[in-house]
C-alpha cells in the first residue's frame, strides 16, 4: 500500500518506541492564526512505530525539529486512503489531545477535514 504524496509535504524521520527508526508524512499548516501539525501514517513505507503508537513523543520530536511549542499546536493524525477493500484502511483524521496521561482522540467530520484541506 503506497500512500499518495498529496497527503504530506515531507517525510519526517523520528525515533519510535524503543528508539526504533520510524517515519511519517508531515504537513504543517497555518490557518487563522493556529498551527496545525498533521502526521500521516505511511504503512509499508514506515519501517518502525506507527504515528498512533508514537503519540506525544512524535509530537514533541516534530515541535523540537520545527521550533514549535507543543502547547500551541493543533495535532492531527491521518490514516490515508489506500484504495484498499479493507475498511481498516479507509481515510480518517483524528484530532489528538495530549492534555492528560492518556491521549484523547476525536474523529474529524468531512466538513472539518475540508477546513484543513480546502479544495482549490
Amino acid at each position: 500500500m503506497k500512500v499518495s504524496p498529496t497527503y504530506y509535504d515531507e517525510i519526517f524521520p523520528f525515533n519510535g518506541q524503543w528508539d526504533m527508526p520510524s517515519s511519517c508524512g508531515l504537513k504543517i499548516r497555518n490557518i487563522n492564526g493556529k498551527t496545525y501539525v498533521i502526521v500521516t501514517e505511511l504503512y509499508q513505507d514506515n519501517p518502525g512505530t506507527s504515528v498512533t503508537y508514537a503519540g506525544k513523543s512524535l509530537a514533541e520530536q516534530i515541535c523540537k525539529a520545527k521550533n514549535l511549542n507543543i502547547n500551541e499546536i493543533v495535532y492531527v493524525e491521518c490514516n490515508p486512503d489506500t484504495n484498499s477493500k479493507l475498511s481498516f484502511y479507509d481515510e480518517e483524521y483524528f484530532l489528538v489531545s495530549f492534555d492528560g496521561d492518556i491521549p484523547t482522540y476525536h474523529q474529524l467530520t468531512p466538513e472539518e477535514v475540508l477546513f484543513l484541506f480546502p479544495k482549490e
